[in-house]
């Protein structure tokens, strides 16, 4: 979460795992595009940064970030990704819309976690007005699709480890 104390783009890159032979998918919301498509660039250029190789990252656009379950079940379904990351901004209006598109989104996403044992993250933007998203998609707290795909990464090779037969946490 961005505030004052927290800037979603830092983090300690020498913990984060080598992402040189992982796959992932990008869903993208085109509703709020301007805040959107920055989330996508953080998150691509941190993916490719991290090793990702760019023919390994398989994205698709849906009409807003209600539609991201949806774009996430396609792009698992065709590209078998080690993880999906999904990217929206939802800005709360004169109405609660916000909180219902926000809650069945989430609630999406948590349940594929667990059905399919791969990691959906959650890279949706919830703010108060256009300005509070503005400067979590690239402005004075960071990118929230820059932590998005670090978190992706973790969980990817947390995925992969497991599938290996590894211990993840020492049990």
């Amino acid at each position: 979460m961005a505030s004052a104390l927290k800037n979603l783009s830092e983090y300690n890159e020498s913990t984060l795992p080598d992402a040189s032979e992982m796959v992932f998918g990008v869903v993208v919301a085109e509703w709020n595009a301007h805040i959107t498509h920055a989330l996508y660039e953080g998150c691509f250029d941190t993916l490719i940064k991290h090793g990702v190789k760019e023919e390994n990252i398989h994205t698709i656009q849906v009409p807003g970030s209600f539609e991201l379950p949806a774009g996430a079940r396609i792009v698992s379904s065709k590209a078998q990704p080690d993880a999906v990351i999904c990217l929206g901004c939802v800005i709360k209006g004169e109405t609660n819309h916000d909180e219902y598109i926000c809650n069945a989104v989430a609630n999406a996403l948590a349940s594929m976690c667990l059905v399919s044992g791969r990691a959906h993250i959650f890279g949706v933007i919830t703010a108060n007005n256009e300005q509070q998203a503005l400067d979590r998609a690239g402005g004075q707290h960071g990118n929230k699709g820059v932590e998005a795909a670090v978190t992706a990464i973790r969980m990817a090779s947390i995925g992969k480890k497991t599938k290996d037969g590894k211990k993840a946490i020492g049990f």
